[in-house]
């Protein structure tokens, strides 16, 4: 895509493409039209008539005779003399000079044999030759030129007679520019008579070479009139003016040349039409061959080339083959062309006349929708003014037979064939390989190939083999085979060609070898298996440890009053995974109307993880009501886990003990959360006392902390599960409680199911244990 414009390129040249076709459309029916109007000249020519005049007789002929008025036309062609012998004298042609002469020539017989030369005109330079060898004695003429309008607005040179092939170089091509005698000719529709060289230097630019050679010059519109596209200028060297039956004889022969010039293809001036005898070559040729014209600037530059024959195997980047690229312009049909070495070379063989071959290179195409990538060159050899191009495809059979090597090698397989008539087999080398076979040895009858497989794979590739044979049914196969290397898993695709009445002459297919692909399957499976009877294992675990933890932590259904405080609990199990937790907690009343709180969190997950909860719990119960204190409590837990089975575990702990009287919370921890307390608007965690967690240090230091509550007062007991996300810190977890309780405490009291169902939205990673613990205000 051009980024200034927006234009695509392969865009514009399709529609360019697309615009050939239609012109070579076009083309095909001003041919038939051709012969009307050659008609139609002869008659002119012949009888003095008008094309008017002429077009009636063809047509009154036609209907006369039963035949179609091109049948007319053909016949009437065909009906006019031969050309003359050529002879030491004209005397037609002194006659008419005479005549000229004196004034009393006949014009009708200008134009009669005008008109007869034109029939076997083949070209626009063809077309000034005979022109000018027609208007020499007739108006002194000494050199005629025609002119073509280009669709830009400038003028192009057809043909030319009597001028050398420089000057026609140098005045090949005239831009739209004022003073421009046949350009005001063809605007205007008129001629125009340039007399006397000295106005007419004033007024116009000059066609001329050397200066003043060309001292009058008359330029007419063919065929006149405003639709007129081609000029016909007649140059002379003598300066005087046209004569009066000069101008209509002048008139006469631009538009007697109108339907000649409509007759022919015109083609660039110098080009000779000898391209059939090369196509009619290339049609019977193989391979992709082209032969070209160059087509030259003003300066004699090579600006492009027209494609004049083209091989059937030749194909463009539009898709067009063999005659349907002829006419199109290389730089259409191979745009990569320009500005490549192959320019360079192709004018190289231009100059020189001497042959030119690329270098090899690699060519991009799809065939069959598939991308191919093949390696050419490309000779071009001068003929004739042209350049015969032919394309060099350097893929040998060798290479092929590499290429399809490597895809038996990197696949694993080989090809077979067995003849059913002959009884010869063709096997390559890769399915030896595959079977563990000697090459030496040759290819297995497909009759004994059921001898080489496992026993138990034996009858079902001797059924297959058998269908095959008969009913020509294409089987596809998995086997084993027995092989130095161990046994082999094995595939066998196969087909039958069949005579015209359907019985099987030959069979082709392929061996593959699939053992490593069913050894990851067989593993596959294996795995499978132990996965699924892992997860059974640990499935029933995960339900005796749940039976187990809620024999041993059973949950109050509602909240409960303790010492005079108003306590809810919620456990809520972790969503991933399937083993239980170690997460617990203790609410109970003590023999001195004392509460108990405990929470705590057992590290890891499963049936140990629950039994080592077990013994915290109950141990820890048990010895703070018999009086220990709660630091000296969390001492002795500490040294239980130190001894225990699993001398590695380890467990974070909250010891709280409640006196109603005083109204004072004593605790202590061990490497757990700090406790969250919520006092009217104010919500802050309380500071933690000395503690690690237990079972990390054979000689650790507790310290105990007391807290008074107030009327109104609630605090939070909680393990890791309700704040810990994965990638985030604790401090940042610690915040987003503080600010979920703060944001319901501004709404209301706030339950802890909302508390829990705001925190605990997405999935849950770990248990969760909640003891909420609340202080009635003074109005409850």
């Amino acid at each position: 895509m051009d980024p200034d414009t927006g234009a695509d390129p392969t865009a514009l040249a399709r529609a360019v493409a697309r615009q050939r076709a239609e012109l070579e459309r076009l083309r095909d029916e001003a041919a038939t039209t051709a012969v009307v109007e050659r008609a139609k000249g002869a008659l002119m020519a012949a009888d003095g008539r008008s094309a008017d005049a002429a077009h009636h007789e063809l047509v009154r002929r036609a209907r006369t005779g039963s035949r179609t008025l091109l049948e007319e036309c053909w016949l009437t062609l065909g009906a006019l003399e031969q050309p003359r012998r050529e002879s030491g004298g004209n005397p037609d042609r002194d006659a008419r000079r005479s005549a000229a002469a004196s004034g009393t020539g006949d014009i009708a017989d200008v134009l009669g044999a005008v008109g007869r030369d034109l029939v076997r005109v083949g070209s626009p330079r063809e077309l000034a030759a005979c022109l000018l060898r027609h208007l020499t004695p007739e108006t002194g003429a000494d050199a005629v030129m025609l002119y073509e309008r280009l669709p830009e607005g400038g003028i192009e040179l057809l043909g030319h007679a009597g001028i050398a092939p420089t000057f026609a170089a140098r005045w090949h091509r005239i831009p739209p520019l004022t003073g421009v005698a046949p350009l005001e000719a063809l605007a205007a529709g008129e001629p125009r008579w340039l007399e006397d060289l000295a106005k007419d230097r004033e007024h116009y630019l000059l066609v001329d070479d050397p200066p003043d050679r060309w001292r009058s010059r008359a330029w007419l519109p063919v065929p006149g009139g405003s639709a007129s596209t081609v000029a016909l200028g007649v140059l002379r060297g003598e300066e005087r003016p046209f004569t009066s039956r000069e101008r209509r004889l002048l008139r006469a022969v631009a538009r007697l040349c109108a339907g000649r010039l409509r007759a022919f293809d015109a083609r660039p001036d110098g080009h000779d039409d000898g391209s059939q005898p090369v196509q009619s070559v290339l049609d019977a040729l193989p391979g992709a061959a082209i032969l070209l014209c160059p087509l030259r600037s003003a300066s004699g530059e090579v600006e492009d080339y027209r494609i004049e024959a083209a091989a059937p195997e030749a194909v463009d980047v539009f898709g067009r083959t063999g005659q349907d690229m002829v006419g199109s312009r290389i730089l259409e049909s191979y745009p990569s062309v320009a500005g490549e070495a192959l320019w360079d070379g192709y004018l190289q063989a231009l100059t020189t006349k001497v042959p030119f071959e690329s270098e090899p290179f690699a060519y991009h195409d799809t065939v069959d929708g598939v991308p191919v990538t093949a390696t050419y060159s490309v000779r071009a050899a001068p003929l004739d003014g042209g350049l015969l191009v032919t394309w060099l495809r350097h893929d040998p059979a060798e290479l092929q037979e590499q290429r399809l090597a490597d895809v038996q090698r990197l696949g694993n397989l080989g090809w077979a064939n067995w003849n059913l008539a002959t009884g010869e087999s063709a096997w390559s080398a890769q399915t030896y390989a595959v079977l563990g076979l000697d090459p030496a040895a040759g290819p297995v009858p497909l009759d004994r190939l059921p001898r080489l497989v496992a026993a138990d794979d034996t009858d079902s590739l001797t059924r297959a083999i058998t269908e095959l044979t008969t009913t020509a049914t294409p089987f596809d196969l998995p086997f084993r085979v027995h092989t130095e290397r161990g046994v082999r898993h094995l595939r066998v695709v196969a087909e039958a060609v069949t005579e015209p009445d359907g019985t099987p002459v030959e069979v082709h297919g392929f061996v593959q070898d699939l053992t490593a692909q069913r050894s990851a399957e067989l593993a596959l499976v294996e795995s499978e298996r132990a996965m699924l009877l892992q997860r059974g294992v640990l499935q029933a675990e995960r339900a005796l440890a749940g039976r187990l933890q809620h024999a041993l932590l059973p949950l109050p259904r509602k909240p409960v009053r303790l010492a005079g405080l108003r306590v809810e609990v919620a456990y809520l199990p972790a969503q991933s995974g399937i083993q239980v937790g170690g997460d617990w907690f203790s609410a109970i009343e003590l023999p001195d109307d004392q509460a108990l709180f405990v929470v705590g969190d057992v590290a890891g997950h499963g049936i140990d993880a629950v039994a080592t909860m077990a013994q915290l719990r109950f141990t820890a119960k048990g010895m703070v009501s018999t009086g220990s204190s709660l630091a000296g409590a969390l001492a002795r837990l500490n040294q239980l886990l130190l001894h225990s089975r699993d001398a590695l575990t380890t467990a974070t702990m909250i010891l709280a003990r409640y006196d109603p009287r005083t109204r004072v919370l004593s605790w202590t921890q061990a490497g757990h959360p700090p406790p969250l307390l919520v006092r009217g608007t104010e919500v802050r965690y309380v500071t933690r006392p000395r503690g690690i967690l237990l079972g990390a240090s054979a000689e650790p230091v507790f310290e105990s902390a007391e807290l008074r509550l107030e009327p109104g007062d609630r605090l939070l007991l909680y393990t890791d599960g309700l704040v810990e996300r994965p990638g985030e810190s604790l401090d940042t977890a610690l915040s987003r409680l503080a600010a979920t309780v703060r944001a319901q405490g501004r709404e209301g009291a706030g339950s802890l199911d909302a508390l829990l169902a705001s925190l605990l939205a997405d999935e849950r990673r770990d248990d969760v244990c909640v003891v909420d613990v609340r202080v009635p205000s003074a109005e409850e």
